[in-house]
C-alpha cells in the first residue's frame, strides 16, 4: 500500500524537523510525512554532544561580513523566540553571557573598528564594549593570571543561548504531531527517491509514499540524494569534524576569540554544556574526514558519491586546501587529534581565554564532535561560507553547516514558501502567526550606555 502525501520531509534533524513545525502549524497542508533513517529524532549532529550548542546571531562571530551576521541575526532571534516561549523552564536551552575576547592591541583595534565603524553596534543594540575590568568582572578567569600590560577588549551581551539543538528538533516534531494529517517515521532510511509525472515516489524501511512535493534536509547527505537525482553537479563537500576538550567549571557563558575572515570555521571558543555547568568545552577542533557521519566507516562510500572523483572535485580540493590560510589551519588540526601532542599543541588556544588552564586541567571529550558539510563550488574551484540550497521541479536539498541550526526557522519559513508555490497556490502561509510564535517573543531592549560613550 502507498501512503500518498502533499509533502515529504526528508530528514529528522534540526532542519527538516523546524520545516515539519512550520508547515504543520503554519499552514493548511493537509498531509505531511516527515521521514528519519535513525531510532530516534535528531540524534546524529543536532545531538547535543556534536555540536557547539551555539545559537549564533552573528553578533561575536567576527568571521561573518556585516552582510551575513544581519542574514543570521533574524534567523537567531526566529529560534530564541521560540526558546522563550516554548521551555521558558530551561531544560533544553539556557541563556548566559557571551563575549567576544581580543588579546593584545592589534586585535583589540579591529574589534573597536568592526563595532564602531563597520555598523556592528546598530545591528546589535545590546552588544557593548567592555575593558579588561568589566571583563574581569563577568568572566574572573580570563583575567586572572594575565600579563597585566596585556591590552584586553570585548564584546559583550547577555543573549547567549546555549541549545541542546536535538530536544529542539524534538520539541518542533512533538508540536507537529499534535496536527492532522502529520505522520513521523523513525527507522524509515530512505531507500530509492524518483520522480513521476505526479511529484515523487518514495521507498523507505518504513514503505511506499507518494508525495506532491519534497524536501530532501538530510545535512550531508541531501547533496548525495540530489546527485542520485541529477542535481549538484557543480557542489562537492568538505566534510570537517569538530572536537572539544573539557575542563572543569571555568567560565561564566561563552567566551569566543577572534576568527579568521577566511576561514568558515569558528575559532576556539570555551562555554559550559548546556546540560551540566560543571563543565567547560572547549574548541572545536576542525579535521578533515572522508566521510559524512562521524565514526560511521559506512558513511565513506557516501563520500566518495558526494565527491565526485572527477577532475573538477580533485581540482577544487586542490585549489581549496592550497590556500596559504587554510592548509596550515588544516595541518595543525590534524596534530590535535594525537594522544599527548594533541593537548600540549591545543593548550595555547585554551590558555588564550584562560590563562591559568594547565595541561592537567584538560581532556579530549569522548564522544563529542559532529561533521559538518563545507560547500565547495567545483566550477569556480572555491570554498563557499554559508549553507546550500538546491532547488528543483517540486523539490528541495537543503545541506546546512553552520550556523544551519541557528537559522533552521528561517530556513523553513523559505522552504514553507517555496513548497506553496510547488504545490500551485493551493494552500496558505500564516506568516503573521508563525512570526508571533517565534520572534514575537524575542527579549528586546536598547543598546546599555558605555562607560566610554
Amino acid at each position: 500500500m502507498v501512503e500518498k502525501y502533499d509533502l515529504v520531509i526528508v530528514g529528522g534533524g534540526i532542519s527538516g524537523a523546524a520545516l515539519l513545525y512550520t508547515v504543520s502549524k503554519f499552514t493548511d497542508i493537509e498531509r505531511v510525512a516527515l521521514l528519519e533513517k535513525e531510532a530516534e529524532i535528531a540524534s546524529i549532529n543536532s545531538h547535543h554532544t556534536n555540536n557547539s550548542q551555539t545559537l549564533h546571531f552573528g553578533d561575536i562571530e567576527t568571521n561573518y561580513t556585516r552582510e551575513k551576521a544581519e542574514e543570521v541575526n533574524e534567523g537567531a532571534q526566529l529560534l530564541a523566540g521560540y526558546l522563550e516561549r516554548e521551555d521558558p523552564d530551561r531544560e533544553f536551552h539556557s541563556k548566559r553571557s557571551k563575549m567576544v575576547l581580543a588579546v593584545g592591541k592589534e586585535e583589540a583595534d579591529e574589534l573597536r573598528r568592526r563595532y564602531t565603524e563597520e555598523g556592528f553596534a546598530d545591528l546589535y543594540p545590546k552588544l557593548r564594549p567592555i575593558d579588561r575590568e568589566e571583563i574581569a568582572e563577568i568572566e574572573p578567569n580570563v583575567v586572572d593570571g594575565r600579563d597585566p600590560d596585556t591590552e584586553l577588549y570585548a564584546l559583550q551581551t547577555p543573549d547567549g543561548y546555549v541549545v541542546d539543538y536535538g530536544e529542539t528538533a524534538k520539541s518542533f516534531v512533538e508540536a507537529a504531531r499534535k496536527e492532522a494529517g502529520v505522520d513521523v517515521y523513525t527507522d524509515s532510511e530512505v531507500k530509492r527517491l524518483d520522480e513521476t509525472d505526479d511529484g515523487f515516489i518514495v521507498e523507505s524501511e518504513a514503505g511506499w509514499f507518494e508525495a506532491d512535493a519534497t524536501v530532501v534536509a538530510a545535512g550531508s547527505h541531501s547533496l548525495q540524494v540530489a546527485k542520485e537525482m541529477g542535481y549538484g553537479e557543480d557542489m562537492s563537500l568538505l566534510p570537517v569534524a569538530g572536537s572539544f576538550f573539557l575542563a572543569d567549571d571555568l567560565l561564566n557563558g561563552k567566551v569566543y576569540t577572534l576568527q579568521m575572515q577566511k576561514l568558515p570555521f569558528a575559532a576556539i571558543h570555551g562555554d559550559a554544556d548546556v546540560h551540566d555547568d560543571s563543565i567547560t568545552r572547549f574548541g572545536p577542533t576542525a579535521k578533515l574526514v572522508p566521510e559524512l557521519e562521524r565514526g560511521r566507516i559506512s558513511t565513506v562510500e557516501d563520500f566518495l558519491d558526494v565527491f565526485g572523483l572527477n577532475a573538477d572535485s580533485f581540482l577544487s580540493y586542490g585549489n581549496v586546501l592550497a590556500d596559504r590560510v587554510l592548509l596550515p589551519y588544516v595541518l595543525k588540526n590534524l596534530v590535535y587529534d594525537v594522544p599527548e601532542v594533541g593537548k600540549r599543541s591545543f593548550l595555547p588556544h585554551v590558555q588564550k581565554v584562560v590563562p591559568s588552564v594547565g595541561l592537567d586541567d584538560i581532556e579530549r571529550a569522548k564522544g563529542y564532535g559532529g561533521v559538518r558539510p563545507q560547500i565547495v563550488d567545483t566550477d569556480g574551484k572555491t570554498l563557499d561560507m554559508g549553507e546550500a540550497k538546491i532547488t528543483g521541479e517540486d523539490i528541495i536539498f537543503n545541506i546546512t553547516p553552520s550556523p544551519g541550526a541557528s537559522t533552521c526557522l528561517k530556513n523553513a519559513m523559505r522552504d514553507t514558501e517555496q513548497v506553496l508555490e510547488f504545490l500551485n497556490g493551493a494552500f496558505e502561509f500564516d506568516e503573521e502567526a508563525f512570526r508571533e510564535a517565534t520572534i514575537g517573543n524575542f527579549p528586546r531592549e536598547e543598546r546599555p550606555i558605555a562607560a566610554d560613550d
